[in-house]
């Protein structure tokens, strides 16, 4: 069993420890394991993670698509207090990801703490404790309750009419179907974000014909991307030191570039325009094809795509990119408002997730039956991204505007757990029972959310995943200087902070 470097400082805290608590965290992908291991530092020994799956991983889990890789660096897109000098490039491929979250929850283990196939249906509050109930029926106790769920897990399928008749093989991009053999066929691909960029790179030289309908064009970022030699990798494994500076330069690098990109530095906005500019203009010489692939909006309004090998792939000769509209799906294909079928073999989905669904479709009941649903009616919110006004005791990684995009979540899911368990000691030195947003500061510092996104580029005129069904943007427009800061100690006077002391509810 490995433990962190900090893990002497928590000992010693362990001395002021009146009582342990019941933790459940409910998922084990990256944000759940980081989370059990932190929980277990502050001294918890009373730790469940309930995972709905059989294995970890999370999203590099349900991910398996050809070509799929992380546009974060790989040695900054590892835990700080464990490397992986096996990567073997700069910007990892999926499956090397999810064996290092596999590789860590063994070592640490956090493979004791899991029960697999144990998906959480509801989740009720009453008196300071969390019921929550299993999709078998069974029953749960937590005093504190980690929702660790991620934002792209639930699949996004196209409302398209007559996309049940298709008579080929069809899935979304989440759901990758190995058994299927693509090569030589005619495949199509709906949709031409960063999955589908990633998928057409790899795919466009095995299939027959390739057709990718696009509805919004998109800002291709070059990747500046290295192989490690086995040199390289074995320094890497005799001195750690190696990769924790590249984790260091990586994340000053990227923490200091993308909040300038977004929040209107003129100079990084011109640079990465240039860029996606050159890209595009370099490596597509067929100029209709070009401006159909030419976005009509600012570079970073978007989620910026970093990826290599699209541009290349769609110029072959075997693929074509349909900007029509698909108008509906036939048994043999897809037909668009020119009248054209296209008819395919194979109908990959590359239509996203639903982002704003959280812990949804969970169902949560907090203080006076008030349920996450309703109190989410108009769009999901936060007390800075981590907790919600009526519903004690329960803690968020990644929740609502979290620094999410072109940023790495192990650094800021970090940043919040170390917040989180400063909240859960106060619980564990007996100073109070009930930890929960005061409705007011919650409520000022969303409306302090929703006015500094004016001054950023997502508002210049594009529409994305960053917005959610009620036209709000569920983002950070601020530094990242500005969320360490916030996440480095929790303001009491932010909370209700209440001992229970014989159904007497008393401020502490």
């Amino acid at each position: 069993m490995k433990v962190d470097a900090n893990k002497g400082n928590a000992e010693r805290e362990t001395t002021l420890i009146k009582r342990q608590p019941r933790v459940v965290i409910v998922g084990a992908g990256m944000s759940g394991i980081l989370s059990a291991i932190k929980v277990r530092e502050i001294g918890c020994t009373d730790i469940t993670v309930l995972e709905k799956a059989d294995k970890v991983g999370g999203t590099w889990r349900d991910n398996t698509y050809p070509g799929l890789s992380c546009d974060v660096p790989a040695h900054m897109y590892t835990y700080t207090f464990e490397g992986n000098p096996d990567y073997s490039k700069r910007f990892a491929k999926g499956k090397e990801i999810c064996e290092y979250f596999e590789r860590v929850t063994s070592e640490y283990d956090v493979d004791k703490m899991i029960r697999f196939n144990s998906e959480v249906k509801e989740a009720v509050y009453e008196q300071g404790c969390w019921s929550l109930k299993l999709q078998d029926g069974e029953m749960l106790k937590a005093d504190i309750l980690l929702c660790a769920t991620g934002v792209l897990h639930h699949p996004r399928w196209p409302k398209i009419e007559g996309l049940e008749n298709f008579e080929g093989n069809l899935w979304h991009t989440a759901r990758w179907d190995h058994s299927v053999d693509y090569s030589g066929k005619r495949v199509g691909i709906i949709g031409t974000g960063s999955t589908s960029v990633q998928i057409v790179a790899e795919i466009t030289r095995k299939v027959g014909k390739l057709s990718v309908f696009q509805r919004t064009a998109q800002w291709v970022y070059p990747l500046f991307d290295k192989l490690y030699s086995d040199k390289e990798k074995e320094k890497m494994r005799k001195d750690p030191t190696i990769g924790e500076k590249l984790h260091r330069r990586y994340t000053s690098f990227f923490n200091a570039f993308f909040p300038k990109l977004v929040t209107g530095n003129k100079l990084t906005q011109f640079l990465v325009s240039y860029l996606c500019k050159w890209n595009l203009e370099s490596k597509v010489k067929d100029p209709v094809l070009r401006e159909k692939l030419r976005p009509n909006y600012q570079a970073g309004c978007k989620r910026l795509i970093i990826a290599n090998g699209f541009y290349e792939a769609i110029t072959s000769e075997n693929a074509e990119l349909v900007t029509e509209e698909i108008e509906r799906i036939e048994p043999n294909g897809v037909r668009t408002s020119d009248g054209n079928l296209h008819e395919l073999d194979v109908l990959i989905l590359a239509t996203g997730f639903h982002a704003h669904n959280f812990m949804r479709p969970m169902e949560m009941v907090g203080l006076g039956g008030q349920t996450l649903k309703n109190a989410w009616s108009k769009g999901a919110y936060a007390h800075k991204t981590l907790t919600v006004p009526g519903f004690p005791n329960m803690f968020m990684l990644t929740g609502p505007n979290s620094p999410i995009g072109n940023f790495s979540l192990i650094n800021i899911n970090e940043y919040q757990i170390s917040y989180i368990v400063q909240l859960i000691e106060l619980w564990m030195k007996g100073q109070v029972d009930e930890i929960e947003p005061k409705a007011d500061k919650t409520k000022e510092y969303n409306e302090d959310l929703q006015s500094a996104m004016l001054g950023t580029v997502w508002m210049t005129g594009c529409k994305s995943w960053y917005f959610d069904e009620f036209g709000r943007l569920a983002m950070w427009p601020w530094s990242m200087e500005k969320f360490w800061a916030e996440m480095a100690r929790p303001q009491t006077e932010d909370f209700h902070l209440r001992n229970l002391e014989k159904g007497v509810e008393k401020v502490a």
